[in-house]
């Protein structure tokens, strides 16, 4: 089986241990998430009690695009969209080539809670950045070492699955 789930902000990709965990909304037994999300991101993750899937999703070699809006600290220029999509020199390697666009924010976004920060002073924007690896915390670093912080990050799609109208703290199956 294969599960989609909207994970909110806060929320540790584990089923046991300390803090709000997947346990808390998801009451199946024997399935383990392919790949994660850390703990300040929302949006898909998906869940498989097949192991060989599982590998399938989550290892780098299958270049299995992972799609996120985010939303950054400022207002995103189009030479950092260009070194984003180029691919982006980090401390453990350069990441591979991206898709990366600025967009609106999304009208079918809900609300975060705990809010992103507000300063009045400094806009935010809105990107879409689809990658294909899978390093700790890439999409933020990768914001990061443009010079754009991410604020909000929110996976949207894995491969070909979507989150659709998923709400936060919902799962499906596929």
């Amino acid at each position: 089986m294969l599960y989609g789930f909207n994970k909110p902000f806060g929320v540790l990709c584990q089923f046991s241990g300390e803090g709000d965990t997947l346990a808390n909304y998801i009451n199946i037994h024997n399935i383990y998430p392919a790949g994660r999300l850390d703990k300040d991101s929302e949006g898909l993750l998906l869940l498989t009690d097949d192991g060989k899937l599982q590998h399938q999703i989550s290892h780098p070699t299958f270049n299995k695009e992972k799609t996120y809006i985010v939303q950054v600290d400022g207002q995103i220029s189009a030479n950092a969209i260009a070194n984003l999509a180029r691919g982006v020199s980090l401390k453990d390697g350069l990441t591979r080539p991206a898709k990366a666009r600025i967009i609106n924010q999304p009208d079918w976004l809900w609300p975060r809670i705990p809010a992103v920060r507000f300063r009045q002073n400094i806009p935010t924007s809105w990107i879409e950045l689809t990658i294909t690896q899978g390093k700790n915390r890439q999409v933020r670093r990768m914001t990061a070492q443009v010079g754009f912080p991410t604020l909000r990050l929110i996976r949207t799609q894995i491969g070909d699955w979507s989150l659709n109208n998923l709400t936060p703290g919902h799962y499906e199956s596929f």
